[in-house]
């Protein structure tokens, strides 16, 4: 689902850096997050997820805002853990980690709104430029496929 994290680099064996930390998710927010926009969208963006996911958020590293765990395992051997869905507010963009990136879920995307994608993470610049039902309709087919593949609750 995030293939372009860390976490779930397969190219490497080496312990996942991007992992559930103590940081509290509002001060990372508040000190990090430079926009109002941003911090307004990142508040928006947390009642969303939890409601998707019935979990509270966590840091996992030092950007990204998670919600749940999966563990997976590659052919490769490699395995981790990673947040069901999340979401980090960098400067440039808000990057979701929502999508599967599996061709049987892109035309969920079709009425998302203004938005980029790489293989599994979608940037947005503000939560307004997007559909909110298009997005939770993403979000319930990733954690579906997730929930399936991985046997998450």
């Amino acid at each position: 689902m995030h293939a372009n994290n860390t976490f779930l680099n397969s190219r490497t064996m080496a312990e996942n850096k991007t992992k559930p930390t103590q940081i509290k998710v509002e001060d990372f927010i508040q000190s990090f997050v430079t926009s109002d926009q941003k911090k307004a969208d990142s508040f928006a963006l947390i009642e969303l997820m939890k409601k998707a996911t019935g979990h509270q958020p966590v840091m996992w590293g030092p950007s990204i805002i998670g919600f749940g765990t999966y563990h997976y395992t590659y052919p490769s051997g490699h395995s981790g853990s990673a947040p069901t869905l999340g979401f980090s507010p960098r400067k440039a963009a808000i990057s979701l980690y929502v999508f599967t990136g599996l061709e049987q879920h892109k035309h969920l995307l079709n009425n998302l709104g203004k938005f980029k994608v790489a293989k599994a993470c979608i940037y947005i610049n503000k939560l307004s430029d997007i559909n909110l039902q298009a997005l939770n309709k993403l979000m319930e087919a990733s954690l579906h496929f997730l929930k399936q593949k991985y046997k998450t609750e």
